[in-house]
């Protein structure tokens, strides 16, 4: 029985995989946050961006990190391209700009969430 435990551990801690489950968690309850400022209006992801600075430093080294700076700077870059968005609705493009942005925060949102899922580090 011993020899089962231990190789399951093993599997569990294989090369590419971060050995620190509580920066697993705590990264899917980042990207939780972000997710549910898509339906609640923004204020989920603001307490996500909030955590993801918090803890970044601590994940430096693991592929938690990637995803944390991923996740920045889609807050950012959001809510640049949303403001650039509203300024142009005079212009009759800003609600086309504003739309792109939310089809690429989604995107950018569910495939972070899907490399998390799989134990991989962020793409770019």
């Amino acid at each position: 029985m011993n020899t089962e435990s231990s190789s399951s551990f093993t599997e569990v801690q294989q090369p590419g995989t971060a050995p620190n489950d509580s920066l697993r968690t705590y990264s899917i309850v980042v990207y939780a946050a972000f997710a549910l400022g898509i339906l609640l209006g923004g204020l989920p992801s603001i307490v996500g961006l909030i955590m993801a600075y918090v803890k970044r430093n601590e994940m430096t080294g693991t592929i938690y990190h990637g995803h944390m700076s991923m996740l920045i700077r889609t807050f950012w870059i959001s809510l640049a391209l949303g403001i650039i968005g509203a300024l142009a609705t005079f212009i009759y493009i800003g609600p086309l700009i504003i739309i792109g942005t939310g089809i690429w925060y989604i995107y950018r949102v569910v495939r972070g969430f899907i490399c998390l899922n799989d134990r991989k580090g962020i793409w770019f």
